[in-house]
């Protein structure tokens, strides 16, 4: 499988690099690795991360695209769906298969069809819209959700704390 997923990883490359995608940059970390990746994604409009430049790791499996890639943050980010050490934390990154704890679809989590570009949009679409009831920061869940009252928007002390 190493030799077809890395076959894969290198087209995508070089898609991205000939058709790049709004909101994020991808590349390699070293020429001579093709499974491991390094991406920037600007900050989405609207969002409390607008105008910030957020670099991230991907690390692929040599079996994939059958298992997902791990992705962490290597800027600091407060987030729910971020773990303080990075680690990003969102169904499409989850082992495919059945959840043990039945809170996710299987459909939800990692499919084989999903590219870079995939796993990007979802991750900058988490950052737009932060799952709280499911976080990989508790602390920054609860200054999302337990302040909404405050100003009328979950996002008031969240705001503060970034």
């Amino acid at each position: 499988m190493t030799e077809q997923s890395a076959l894969l990883l290198r087209k995508q490359l070089a898609e991205l690099n000939k058709n790049p995608v709004e909101g994020f940059s991808a590349g390699l970390i070293d020429d001579d690795d093709i499974y491991k990746w390094e991406v920037v994604i600007i900050g989405p409009q609207d969002t409390l991360f607008e105008g910030g430049f957020f670099k991230a790791y991907l690390t692929f499996p040599y079996d994939y695209p059958l298992r997902p890639p791990k992705m962490r943050f290597i800027t600091e980010i407060w987030h729910p769906n971020v773990a303080k050490n990075g680690d990003v934390c969102i169904s499409i990154l989850h082992e495919p298969g059945e959840d043990k704890f039945g809170y996710e679809k299987p459909e939800e989590r990692w499919l084989p069809i999903h590219t870079v570009e995939t796993i990007m949009i979802s991750v900058i679409s988490m950052l737009a819209d932060p799952n709280s009831d499911s976080p990989a920061n508790v602390d920054a869940a609860v200054s999302y959700l337990c302040h909404s009252s405050n100003a009328g928007s979950p996002t008031f002390l969240f705001e503060q704390l970034i």
